[in-house]
């Protein structure tokens, strides 16, 4: 079964576009696990733009699914998630200034610098995962930082869809083959949609969880949460 994890920072852009507490952050992290999602997931950024680090310590204890926090690892980043201790950590190199996720990790030069950030999430019980491109130097070497799972970067993917399905997907099915190879578990996000995200199921066997936000919560404002959210595990049948 492949999890849906659902990213509700948009929730909070919302919110912090007005200020006050409309819409209700830790209400919708608790619809959303009401409707039919298996997992939480949110991206606190330094500058707190819409998840705030508060946020994150308000979810934790209202919801009893999966709950997976994004970021990049600093100090900051860390000791909240010591704090926290959510079900998964997924690393994402993002620079502050970044309006989204825009890159996976370079885990040949960075390779050493995830195995000491990883050494210290296990030490504290905490699954991880590294946002990750679809190159095989990449994945072997997030293997050998001793992570339990990577996420594929799927804005490639997303991107190219339209035009190609068969030849978007490719690159994908290469890098899961060998994740899988590797011992390694596997997720995905980054611009997955009603339209993009069964196809993605079905030639990544073993998948294992997709984070979706942008869309989800975009569909959501047609649909309604709980239609959307059904409409969505849908995909992942």
């Amino acid at each position: 079964m492949t999890r849906l994890s659902v990213n509700i920072n948009k929730i909070a852009t919302l919110r912090n576009a007005r200020g006050g507490n409309i819409p209700n952050v830790l209400e919708a992290a608790k619809n959303c696990e009401r409707f039919g999602a298996q997992g939480i997931t949110v991206h606190p950024r330094p500058d707190e733009r819409h998840i705030r680090y508060q946020d994150v310590r308000n979810i934790k204890p209202v919801i009893t699914t999966e709950f997976n926090i994004e970021g990049y690892p600093s100090d900051n980043f860390l000791q909240l998630v010591k704090e926290v201790k959510p079900h998964q950590v997924t690393m994402v190199p993002d620079s502050p200034k970044s309006l989204t996720s825009n890159q996976g990790w370079d885990t040949v030069n960075h390779k050493d610098f995830l195995k000491e950030v990883i050494k210290e999430l296990h030490s504290e019980d905490i699954r991880t995962s590294i946002f990750i491109e679809t190159a095989p130097e990449l994945i072997r070497n997030a293997s050998k930082t001793g992570t339990d799972r990577v996420e594929l970067y799927t804005e490639p993917y997303a991107r190219k869809y339209p035009v190609n399905k068969e030849e978007a997907i490719e690159p994908f099915i290469r890098a899961a083959e060998l994740a899988r190879e590797l011992g390694l578990g596997l997720n995905a996000g980054h611009d997955l949609n009603l339209e993009n995200l069964h196809y993605l199921k079905q030639n990544i066997p073993g998948l294992l969880e997709v984070s979706i936000g942008h869309a989800l919560i975009a569909d959501a404002l047609y649909y309604g949460m709980e239609n959307t959210i059904q409409l969505y595990l849908r995909q992942l049948i």
